[in-house]
């Protein structure tokens, strides 16, 4: 075995890769390498040695074997200090390999392309992911760089010490086996079948630091899921300041509310603090925006409106007349745009993917907590009493229903003409958010409920603000006392057997 230093460089991605091999050569540090990295290697007139004359054995299988060879890996995993291996790997003509530079084919990308099956089966690297476990289990001895935004720091470091210290080699490890989980989890999220399994595989990668959390003293960032193109990681801002982590989730919400809708309906969601102030349907982007604001003109005040179709120049004279954090829409008028980025400080976000989440994750102290998205329509419209809704009612009792599921619970809205006119919500009984709703609304004639009623109360309530029909759930053991105060007060009451709770 001689005293040569080796480097091992396998990259999809060759961002840098010349100047980082340049640097080795500089230094003495002989380069082995693979195909398509080989090439553009020697098209850069580096000295590099092709990796099948270095284990003196052909790649193989398409290529799905070309680096899984004992002279890798036992370059790689022996560990310096110890005798053994190196009089193991000496008889057996293995030379020690101190740098590994490996990136990974892009899955995280292509698994979010329109490919088959079997073509997206084709970006799984093994390979790479081995040598990089490799090198960084043994990451005392051997230096593994997977990002190339880490390639300057290696060069620099070593130009100054000729050698790279314990705590960056260590640094760089971690990285590697934060990478790998992360692309193991997209591959088992392609792959499974099983809606939740013994192991959660989550996979993410940061996208950006946010200025803090909920409050100024909490940190925060944002990571966007490797294997799903969702609308909270393909957004556009076209306008104002960085997003915050509140108004991250403030949009979530706001943009999931107006998507219930299809086009066709005009909808406008007015959200603060996570629920919806205002939401409204309308002949126009115009109209559904006027209505929606008219439902709580003070707390619009620095909150957040969202549309589902393009936003006009005319409703956006009217947004410019508030201070708002954010606008959202699927697109904007020329007219619109000029208006808005006037307001330095507006964020304005154009949104092209529609809400694809099927699970949501929350975190508790000590684990996560995981369900399916609450996103299938499956009410089945029963009236249960024995007046029945007309066709208007009826209309206006689904869009609420809609509505209310966006709503912190417990959670009323009421509603006429498919415009919510009162909002209540975040109480601990249901007969507050009652009131707090139909004080502030101005002749509403529908009443959503996200849950049952447990007591006759909310629908005494209703009576003495003329609601003409209810929507909820049922399934209490006392919906029979609702059912029959409906009765006495002529109240049409439908059933939906599915509750909204939203916590």
């Amino acid at each position: 075995m001689k005293n040569n230093k080796y480097a091992l460089i396998s990259v999809f991605d060759k961002t840098g890769i010349v100047e980082l091999a340049k640097f080795f050569q500089k230094n003495n540090i002989k380069i082995i390498s693979t195909g398509g990295t080989y090439k553009h290697l020697k098209q850069n007139k580096i000295d590099v040695i092709e990796l099948s004359k270095f284990t003196n054995f052909p790649e193989m299988l398409d290529s799905r074997v070309k680096t899984l060879h004992p002279k890798i890996h036992g370059g790689i995993l022996a560990i310096r200090k110890n005798k053994n291996h190196l009089q193991q790997i000496k008889k057996q003509g293995i030379e020690l390999i101190d740098f590994v530079v490996v990136n990974l084919y892009p899955f995280f990308e292509k698994v979010k392309e329109k490919l088959t099956f079997e073509q997206k089966v084709e970006f799984i690297d093994i390979g790479g992911p081995t040598m990089l476990r490799s090198a960084a289990k043994n990451f005392q001895d051997v230096t593994v760089i997977t990002n190339p935004k880490d390639y300057q720091l290696i060069i620099d470091e070593y130009e100054k010490n000729k050698a790279i210290s314990f705590s960056t080699k260590k640094m760089l490890a971690a990285k590697v086996f934060n990478l790998t989980s992360a692309y193991d989890a997209a591959i088992s999220n392609f792959l499974t079948e099983n809606e939740y399994d013994d192991f959660l595989s989550v996979s993410y990668r940061k996208k950006m630091d946010l200025r803090y959390g909920e409050n100024p003293h909490q940190t925060a960032c944002f990571y966007e899921s490797t294997t799903q193109k969702g609308s909270m990681n393909s957004f556009e801002i076209l306008n104002g300041k960085q997003l915050s982590y509140n108004n991250f989730k403030d949009v979530d919400v706001a943009w999931k509310a107006v998507c219930e809708f299809d086009k066709k309906e005009n909808a406008c969601c007015v959200l603060k603090h996570n629920t919806p102030c205002g939401f409204s349907l309308g002949k126009t982007v115009y109209d559904a925006y006027m209505k929606a604001y008219k439902t709580d003109p003070i707390s619009i005040f620095g909150g957040i409106v969202t549309f589902n179709n393009i936003l006009d120049g005319k409703t956006a004279n009217e947004l410019s007349k508030l201070f708002l954090e954010i606008v959202a829409a699927p697109g904007f008028s020329k007219e619109a745009l000029n208006i808005l980025c006037k307001k330095k400080n507006l964020r304005v976000l154009k949104f092209t993917t529609k809400p694809t989440n099927k699970h949501s994750l929350v975190s508790v102290d000590g684990g996560i907590l995981v369900q399916s998205e609450d996103v299938a329509s499956k009410e089945k419209y029963k009236v249960v009493t024995k007046l029945k809704p007309t066709k208007k009612q009826m209309d206006d009792l689904i869009f609420a229903m809609k509505v209310v599921k966006h709503v912190k619970s417990n959670a009323i809205v009421v509603a006429d003409n498919k415009v919510i006119l009162g909002i209540g919500g975040g109480q601990v009984n249901r007969v507050w958010p009652t009131e707090d709703a139909l004080k502030r609304a101005k002749k509403p004639t529908v009443l959503a409920s996200d849950a049952f009623f447990p007591f006759r109360d909310v629908v005494d309530i209703a009576a003495k603000y003329k609601i003409k029909a209810i929507i909820q759930p049922g399934g209490s053991i006392r919906d029979e006392e609702s059912i029959k105060a409906c009765n006495e007060h002529k109240i049409a009451m439908v059933f939906t057997e599915v509750r909204h709770f939203k916590h």
